[in-house]
Order: C-alpha cells, then sequence, then structure tokens
C-alpha cells in the first residue's frame, strides 16, 4: 500500500500499543487476543493514514489482526 511504512515500523508501533518488546509479537497470532482493542487499531489506522497509507481502513485491519497481514498489506513485505 506504501513505501513509507516499514515492517519494522508496523511492528514497532503495534508493540506500543500493546505495551510490549517488537520481537515479541508472533506474525501469525491474533493482536485481539494480544490485547489490542478496537480503539487501538483505530489509533493505528490514524497513525498510519498520516504515515501515508491514505486509504487504510479499520475493516483492513480488523477483518484478519494479525501483524504478518497488516505488514503486507501496508508494505508489500513480510513480518
Amino acid at each position: 500500500m506504501n513505501q513509507t511504512l516499514s515492517p519494522e515500523r508496523v511492528r514497532a508501533d503495534v508493540a506500543e500499543l500493546l505495551d510490549c518488546d517488537p520481537a515479541a509479537i508472533p506474525p501469525e497470532e491474533n493482536l485481539v487476543d494480544l490485547g489490542l482493542d478496537s480503539m487501538r487499531i483505530m489509533a493505528l489506522v490514524e497513525r498510519w493514514r498520516v504515515a501515508g497509507a491514505p486509504e487504510l481502513e479499520f475493516p483492513d485491519l480488523a477483518e484478519k489482526p494479525e501483524l504478518a497481514h497488516w505488514t503486507a498489506l501496508l508494505t508489500g513485505r513480510p513480518a
């Protein structure tokens, strides 16, 4: 979706909201199960829109709340 967002940035942003080490997030783990709620997902949508993904919508992330999916969606690269 955008080349200014890197896999490292996506991972770091998610880790910040989960209050954990970025390396501790398994790529295929359901982020909702790890504690990421809908308000935090919306915060990420807004953050990533500003960072260069203006067409990103909440359902894009909510339908499959996994780091691997989000990273591929936003960067075109693996998590």
